[in-house]
């Protein structure tokens, strides 16, 4: 009998593309591993059933004034009682974009994944300003580890 194949959740929310387009690389990367499946998603579109039905999960903010999008708050608030005591455990990353630094959004981001009691399993990413050809590179690459420790059972 064939094992279930595991699944990545990438989760994101957008509003002028760039955030998208970095979704996109991240989880081209991640699908690079052919046992892996990818679940890319807009967070506004995200459920529960998705957080409870993934392996990891990738999570893809722009910043905006210093925090997090409202976007990837709300699936937080959205799934937070419902998964916390089910995804313990669950391997994350962060990816970000933003105009200042991007600090604001990642602590933001590790502090609620703290509340979940998920593990960081690779360092989050953080692009300031437009993304440069070599940066999606680098973000592809980072899917791509993310799905293979996966595949793997390095990361649970």
């Amino acid at each position: 009998m064939k094992e279930e194949q595991k699944s990545i959740l990438v989760i994101y929310h957008s509003q002028s593309g760039t955030m998208e387009r970095m979704a996109h690389r991240f989880a081209q990367g991640a699908a690079r591993e052919e046992n892996i499946r990818v679940v890319l998603k807009k967070a506004e579109l995200a459920e529960v059933e998705d957080l409870l039905q993934c392996h990891a999960v990738a999570i893809g903010s722009p910043e905006y004034f210093g925090t997090m999008a409202g976007m990837i708050k709300d699936f937080f608030d959205r799934t937070y009682t419902a998964a916390q005591e089910r995804t313990i455990g669950l391997p994350f990353v962060v990816f970000v974009c933003a105009g200042n630094d991007g600090r604001g959004a990642l602590t933001q981001i590790e502090r609620i994944a703290q509340g979940y009691k998920w593990q960081k399993v690779l360092e989050h990413f953080r692009v300031v300003g437009e993304p440069t050809e070599a940066e999606l590179i680098d973000l592809e690459e980072l899917g791509h580890t993310l799905a293979a420790g996966l595949d793997f059972g390095i990361f649970p």
